[in-house]
């Protein structure tokens, strides 16, 4: 809200959480200046109920009127609520002070009304107004001559304090509204920032299950597809060894399709690889490569150097993943005749490397490819780096992790 406002705001304004305070001042001062105006004396009775009946109709007006404008949202109540609210506080403090100069007491009570309910330089001329009414009273009853000497200096100085004191309420409540504003807009800030990071987090864990998808049921579905089209192409053959190489076939298919079932159900159980579920890492990627090895018939090799015992899920995720995707790249693009995987676990760091004798790649080609993407994304996750190097005779994937 605007700081040329003076009211307050349940959106953008005073909070009414402790306007409380000012509906029981304003109350005490209705309830005190009633009293005070049927119990003076120097007037008629009838001049002490007009009084009365003019604070008591002030009370009404602010409860059912002006403390909805002084608590609505300003930006849309302006201008004319709370000018119409001031005009008939005023209206009706003239209404006293016409009878009796004496009840200008109330504007210990009007002066905020008016600050809370009109802008700084409104309000100003407003209380003015309000307080030269005893001196209109005065011109009117007594003449010019008697304005000075009667109440020219009380005048002064409830002006003067008037203006002092309203301007302080108006200050008040606009550091409230900024405040209360800044308090919004931090709440809208951090409702934000909860949704980037909710998004984030979706989006994060889209991309962790499309990669265990494709590190594990794709490939998966890739040998099933090799094996059975290995299969048919020995079903034309009537010879013993034909058969026998069908139900090779079959039974890798079968036992393939049991792995990708494992692997799914650790997929939607949110556990870790079903090959690490049951065994050692070095186990996990030993039977990878005897899988490379009976499927496609391509020498294979496998060294550990060092102890993987200390090696964290996280890690053994990463460097089986990494096994399993490369290998996958050797069966389908690489030609080649044969590979050796080196794992190498020192103090500070562990060291995978995938070595084939294929036809090589551009790795600059395929790094949009989801598979080396992935790799790379899984390695930088946890700290570690992705290296390709390629040409004609053959090609070596180094992946590095720090412990």
């Amino acid at each position: 809200m605007s700081s040329e406002h003076g009211a307050s705001s349940n959106t953008g304004g005073v909070p009414d959480g402790w306007f409380w305070l000012w509906d029981l001042y304003f109350s005490i001062g209705f309830v005190a200046m009633i009293a005070f105006a049927l119990g003076t004396d120097g007037t008629t009775p009838t001049g002490r109920a007009v009084m009365a009946g003019a604070m008591a109709t002030m009370a009404v007006w602010f409860f059912a009127f002006g403390r909805r404008v002084i608590l609505a949202d300003q930006e849309q109540a302006r201008p004319w609520p709370g000018r119409i609210f001031a005009f008939g506080v005023v209206a009706l403090l003239a209404v006293g002070v016409l009878i009796e100069p004496i009840a200008s007491i109330a504007l210990f009570a009007v002066c905020p009304l008016i600050f809370m309910s009109l802008r700084l330089p409104e309000a100003i001329a407003v209380i003015v107004v309000a307080n030269l009414l005893p001196a209109m009273h005065v011109l009117i009853t007594e003449g010019p001559g008697q304005v000075l000497p009667e109440v020219g200096p009380s005048t002064m100085i409830s002006l003067v304090l008037s203006v002092v004191l309203g301007t302080w309420v108006y200050r008040v409540v606009i550091e409230s509204e900024e405040r209360a504003e800044l308090i919004k807009e931090l709440e809208a800030s951090r409702e934000e920032v909860a949704r980037l990071s909710r998004e984030a987090g979706v989006s994060a864990e889209r991309t962790r299950i499309a990669a265990e998808i494709h590190d594990t049921l794709a490939q998966g579905f890739t040998s099933l597809l090799t094996l059975v089209q290995a299969a048919e192409s020995e079903l034309d053959r009537d010879d013993t060894a034909g058969q026998d190489k069908v139900r090779r076939h079959l039974r890798l298919a079968a036992r393939t399709a049991r792995e990708n079932l494992g692997e799914a159900r650790a997929l939607v159980a949110g556990l870790m690889p079903s090959p690490l579920g049951t065994a050692s890492l070095e186990e996990a990627i030993r039977r990878q490569v005897e899988r490379l090895t009976e499927e496609t018939a391509i020498r294979t090799a496998f060294h550990v150097d060092g102890d993987l015992a200390d090696l964290t899920t996280g890690l053994e995720v990463v460097l089986l993943r990494a096994v399993q995707e490369s290998l996958t790249n050797v069966r389908k693009h690489a030609s080649a005749s044969q590979v050796t995987i080196d794992l190498l676990v020192e103090a500070s760091n562990a060291t995978l490397l995938v070595t084939d004798n294929g036809r090589g790649f551009d790795p600059s080609a395929a790094a949009d490819g989801f598979g080396l993407r992935g790799m790379r994304t899984r390695a930088e996750q946890v700290g570690g780096s992705l290296r390709v190097d390629s040409g004609p005779d053959g090609t070596t994937l180094t992946v590095e992790v720090p412990r």
